[in-house]
């Protein structure tokens, strides 16, 4: 079955997740020597560069448009990282866009001295369905940097599952056309609560719709 929502009932930019009420899943992918490792001990290791800004996804299947099934070369590793809520919320808060949007922000160098001092950032990419096709509303990416990369790897992280066989299976049954069966494999991803002042900083107000107006009708000859 083909992906249900539309752009009439899901709004641009919103969070969707697996979450439960103290945790949400992100999603990454690494070279196995990485990943595996990763997976293996629950946390990541220490050839994991702390000190690099590091993105997670909560889309699974904008992660699979990223590593491509897990078979692009360094993202062989898909893993589902469940981090905690609190800090996850603590990364948004102190995130800024990743780029600068004419009207929202003050000016442009008011955005580049905030991205300078930000321990994260966001992206709102478009969201990707079963076949990897890009729709009208946006998915989440959120940089992690200093401060904030750190404590997802040593404070935040909850648990790591290597989730490439399901990556796997899941474009075997998209690929053979078995998008209903494919669709119950996907982890259920629902609209992330949103607490006062969660989103307000990085998320850009929808332009309202021009009116429609008749064309003028102009006399004949």
């Amino acid at each position: 079955m083909e992906e249900t929502r539309t752009a009439d009932d899901e709004p641009k930019y919103r969070i969707r997740a697996l979450h439960t009420d103290r945790t949400v899943t992100v999603y990454q992918a690494y070279r196995p020597e990485i990943g595996l490792a990763a997976a293996r001990e629950g946390r990541f290791p220490a050839i994991w560069k702390r000190d690099r800004m590091t993105w997670i996804k909560p889309s699974f299947l904008w992660m699979m448009y990223r590593s491509g099934w897990g078979t692009k070369e360094g993202q062989e590793t898909v893993l589902a990282v469940e981090i905690t809520r609190e800090g996850f919320e603590w990364a948004l808060r102190n995130a800024c866009l990743s780029h600068h949007v004419r009207g929202f922000h003050p000016d442009q160098a008011t955005w580049k001295a905030r991205l300078r001092t930000a321990q994260a950032r966001v992206q709102w990419d478009p969201e990707r369905d079963q076949r990897l096709r890009a729709l009208p509303y946006r998915s989440l990416q959120l940089g992690l940097s200093g401060e904030a990369s750190r404590r997802y790897a040593d404070e935040w992280t909850v648990s790591v599952t290597d989730v490439t066989p399901l990556a796997h299976r899941v474009r075997d049954l998209v690929r053979a056309g078995d998008l209903e069966a494919a669709g119950r494999l996907l982890p259920r991803e629902e609209p992330y609560p949103e607490s006062v002042g969660l989103l307000e900083h990085l998320r850009v107000p929808q332009a309202p719709e021009a009116p429609c107006v008749p064309p003028v009708r102009r006399p004949g000859p």
